[in-house]
């Protein structure tokens, strides 16, 4: 079966221009045989190329549309929970569509931070840890899209 090999899982995660020559191979397997595992890894292949930031709001949509309708016609359990998801959170993501924005940075600096705070297991006070976060982490300064600068009077 072509899934007991190590990295079938990798072929099917990573990006196709990334696949070394085995995990080619083994895609092209995968979708010869077809079946529901090529049907996600097309369902997946899809939502990534909706996102990946090179398109106007307006064709973003349009294909966030279609790959809904895809995803829920795919009989796959895991792609009909997601389609209902995004469909119900579709103002949000249509806002962060639209502003260009995205919650990778905070999601970053909350990593960051939490490993910090790991790493000062022991400190003898929350002010030393706190100190150590700020001393790697800093002020930060979000300036967002839609922001303008003050003008003074």
């Amino acid at each position: 079966m072509i899934l007991e090999r190590p990295w079938a899982r990798w072929a099917l995660l990573k990006n196709p221009i990334d696949l070394t020559g085995d995990q080619s191979t083994t895609l092209r397997q995968i979708k010869k045989s077809g079946g529901a595992l090529w049907r996600a890894y097309q369902l997946k292949e899809a939502l990534r190329s909706v996102f990946a930031g090179d398109l106007d709001p307006t064709d973003t949509n349009a294909m966030l549309d279609r790959w809904c309708s895809k995803a829920q016609r795919s009989r796959i359990p895991e792609f009909v929970t997601a389609s209902r998801t995004i469909r119900k959170h579709r103002d949000g993501i249509n806002a962060a569509i639209d502003r260009e924005l995205s919650n990778g940075r905070q999601e970053g600096l909350n990593n960051k931070v939490r490993l910090i705070i790991r790493r000062a297991y022991g400190f003898h006070s929350a002010e030393a840890a706190l100190a150590t976060v700020m001393l790697a982490c800093g002020p930060v300064n979000l300036e967002l899209p839609y922001h303008t600068p003050a003008t003074h009077m």
